[in-house]
């Protein structure tokens, strides 16, 4: 599906990945195309190649387009912020509200 809301995404939106329940790293949309008509319409997504790493988040998988509020928006983790926590210690403490 193309979003709704695709010029937003375009002004510094991002995809954010969720491995095991947890929101963990994000790439920005660089470009949405819809390919196809009708029926066979399909969305195709142009993404930044850097993945940046976030404070790993609680999150259930879904399906389909979500947008956070900028309050929701997990921070960007800078490099070596956490390079010596392990990310299940770092998944744990976040779930505790400890970090």
């Amino acid at each position: 599906m193309t979003p709704k809301r695709g010029e937003e995404l375009l002004d510094g939106g991002s995809i954010y990945r969720i491995f095991k329940g947890m929101i963990l790293c994000r790439q920005r949309i660089i470009g949405i195309r819809t390919v196809g008509e009708g029926i066979t319409a399909r969305c195709e997504i142009e993404l930044d190649p850097e993945i940046i790493r976030v404070a790993p988040t609680p999150r259930r998988a879904f399906q389909g387009w979500r947008y956070f509020e900028e309050k929701d928006v997990p921070p960007d983790l800078d490099e070596g912020t956490d390079g010596e926590i392990p990310t299940e210690l770092a998944r744990q403490l976040r779930e505790a509200g400890a970090w």
